[in-house]
């Protein structure tokens, strides 16, 4: 490495921000704001380890482990969640930590770690911020989406980040659907941008867009695939992740509806009677509706 390479990393280390405090309630928000300050910390400390603490759960001793050095890293990028419920001990050493990351005269600092804490922005906890905040720690404030004209500003902003226009009507379109769901509603912008070239992007595609693709549960895309139409559960799918819908929800969807099913199939076949099986009568219909074309082996 040349000086000029080295003098660089050295720069960037120094920049590198000891603790952030991401501060507020939406949880998106938050796990988007500490997931772009990780990435930030990674770029200047590729090999380090990444280590989760929980300050509701977790000790000083556990979050001086976590910064110090280990065997696979002598550096850690530290994600420390429910930061309003660190008792005395924790903060005193998160304060330790941030006076001593902060460098003496000469720019050197005791430890490399970062540290990235989660304050959901609530009454309680908050003297542990201001202490952090006092030692040296940077407070990031994630912004407050309740009012529709914040929402709106939102969408505007995640088309900017793709460098990509909305018309305003469009946006407004969007803020009026999904507006009560900030996840939901980033999820739509950027699949708004990935599917559809035009620029700006005008309302009425947004509004055919919204129609064709309704918010979708797990349940839904279960009876997409039990009906034997692979394409439009694939689709479903798709839709479903974009909205939020976490993968696990639609693997326990799927694994409910083929339970229902199996346990349909054995009341038909007499193996089972139907209060063994413990299902509502309107569960039953939709099963055996769901089960023509299938077989037991099936």
């Amino acid at each position: 490495m040349s000086t000029d390479d080295g003098t660089l990393r050295i720069m960037a280390r120094q920049a590198t921000v000891p603790m952030t405090i991401v501060i507020g309630k939406d949880d998106y928000l938050a796990s988007r704001s500490i997931r772009e300050c990780r990435e930030k910390a990674l770029r200047v400390h590729p090999d380090a380890e990444l280590v989760d603490v929980d300050a509701a759960s977790d000790d000083r001793y556990a979050f001086e482990e976590a910064v110090g050095p280990s065997l696979f890293s002598s550096v850690s990028i530290v994600t420390v969640s429910n930061l309003a419920y660190a008792d005395e001990g924790l903060r005193d050493s998160m304060v330790d930590f941030c006076r001593s990351a902060r460098g003496g005269t000469d720019g050197r600092r005791d430890s490399e770690s970062v540290v990235i804490a989660r304050h959901d922005g609530g009454a309680k906890g908050r003297g542990v911020v201001n202490a952090l905040v006092k030692a040296g720690a940077v407070k990031v404030a994630v912004p407050d989406l309740t009012k529709p004209e914040a929402q709106l500003n939102f969408v505007l902003r995640c088309f900017e980040r793709r460098r990509k226009r909305v018309t305003p009507e469009a946006a407004q379109q969007l803020v009026a659907v999904l507006g009560d769901s900030v996840g939901e509603l980033a999820a739509m912008c950027e699949q708004l941008c990935d599917d559809f070239p035009c620029d700006p992007l005008g309302v009425d595609t947004v509004s055919d867009y919204l129609t064709a693709n309704p918010r979708m549960t797990g349940f839904a895309v279960a009876d997409k695939a039990m009906s034997g139409n692979a394409g439009l559960a694939v689709s479903a799918a798709r839709d479903a992740v974009a909205q939020g819908v976490q993968p696990l929800a639609l693997i326990g969807a799927l694994a409910m509806t083929l339970r229902t099913m199996a346990k349909v199939s054995a009341i038909r076949e007499g193996t089972l009677s139907a209060s063994e099986a413990g299902l509502r009568p309107w569960a039953v219909t939709k099963a055996t509706r769901q089960l023509r074309g299938w077989t037991s082996e099936g």
